[in-house]
């Protein structure tokens, strides 16, 4: 992999990782981990894997980790390990939602690095106070929103802020599954139950889960800021607290504009993530479904298709290539590909150098516009579809 610190003085010093969350039962704590180790720069050590004691002792025997480091609370965690002398320099917060502030203010405040699934926190409240937390903190905070990590779509980023595009004029992004098409979080069924609950994943259900990454997408590749948005949000299933679908109009500082889709109520989808952007020269597309292929269209001439690894892909997206042309690599890369820039900003602070330019990943700031958006969303439906400032 060309990621910038991948050498034999960064893997002889793997970084010490907890994890807060991603017990038995859990699903996005197997990809972290799984995306940890891919590029070989983590070392597990250390977790409050569960929310009790004895189911956290049983994840963490059942990951090979010392019982002496499986602890019964976060808040245990982020003491004991900030006294030991091999204690962890990194955590990764796979919880709900509204465990993400008090964990990872916890660690920030000891001055370990957090690295926090999306979103940020369950409100914007808490967003901003995290903010400030992580700004007084010498941590460092990266947010893993994982798309941003595909080749192709490092690729589009560079064509959109090379220029190539031009001035940009639409976004179009869409976001649909079909998972929660029928109300599965009463049957029991752990990830539909808390995504579904308000008091654990905040306002927004399909806006706060997906659509947030859709919308972190958009900004990410055009360099665009959101202005302000008018939102049709919408819950179809009788009974669900949140939302599972929602059309959100949107419009850009500077004057692009943008059209949002997310719905976890799309029979026939399952993890249909797509992305469009126009401007003034020409434009991409991009589908989560088939990552290794960016479509790229210059104005007045035939579409041609750039591959991940092959002729026309840029630097932006061979530092994150792994092999070559013809060989797939998916969303367990995407995924690493964010730990790997965490874990080359993390060395570099271990020692006092400037991290490579080229390393980019989300940040606490991209956390507070994603909770800021939902909010948004939530507000404007109510107020049956005003325009909303963000």
């Amino acid at each position: 992999m060309a990621i910038e610190g991948k050498d034999e003085g960064m893997r002889t010093a793997k970084i010490r990782l907890g994890m807060v969350g991603g017990g038995q039962g859990a699903f996005i704590g197997g990809v972290h981990r799984m995306a940890a180790r891919l590029d070989d720069h983590f070392d597990l050590v250390a977790g409050a894997l569960s929310s009790t004691p004895e189911k956290s002792l049983a994840s963490g025997r059942e990951l090979g980790l010392d019982p002496a480091r499986c602890y019964g609370s976060f808040e245990e965690m982020a003491e004991k390990e900030a006294a030991r002398p091999d204690g962890i320099e990194a955590v990764s917060i796979v919880t709900p939602n509204h465990v993400h502030y008090p964990a990872a203010k916890a660690f920030l405040d000891r001055g370990i690095h957090v690295i926090c699934d999306k979103p940020l926190t369950s409100n914007l409240e808490d967003a901003k106070k995290l903010k400030a937390v992580a700004e007084a903190s010498r941590a460092l905070f990266i947010l893993t929103h994982n798309y941003t990590g595909y080749p192709m779509v490092r690729h589009a980023r560079e064509l959109a802020l090379n220029g190539e595009l031009g001035e940009i004029r639409v976004v179009q992004m869409e976001y649909p599954q079909d998972w929660l098409a029928e109300p599965i979080e009463q049957t029991g069924q752990k990830q539909a139950a808390w995504r579904t609950d308000p008091k654990q994943s905040g306002a927004g259900g399909s806006t706060g889960d997906i659509g947030t990454h859709a919308y972190n997408l958009g900004c990410f590749v055009s360099g665009l800021e959101l202005d302000e948005l008018c939102a049709d949000v919408h819950t179809f299933v009788a009974g669900r607290k949140l939302d599972d679908n929602a059309h959100v109009m949107l419009r850009f500082k500077g004057g692009a504009k943008g059209m949002l889709w997310c719905s976890q109520v799309a029979t026939g989808h399952e993890n249909g993530l797509k992305l469009r952007i126009y401007g003034s020269r020409g434009g991409v597309e991009w589908t989560q479904a088939d990552p290794n292929y960016l479509w790229f269209t210059r104005l007045g001439e035939p579409k041609q298709l750039i591959t991940r690894a092959g002729a026309g892909a840029g630097a932006a997206a061979t530092r994150v290539t792994r092999i070559p042309s013809g060989h797939p690599e998916g969303y367990l890369e995407a995924f690493a590909t964010i730990y790997s820039e965490a874990a080359a900003a993390i060395t570099a602070a271990r020692s006092g150098t400037a991290v490579d330019p080229a390393v980019v990943y989300p940040t606490i700031d991209d956390g507070v516009k994603g909770v800021a958006f939902v909010e948004a969303c939530i507000a404007s439906s109510k107020q049956n579809g005003a325009w909303v400032k963000v």
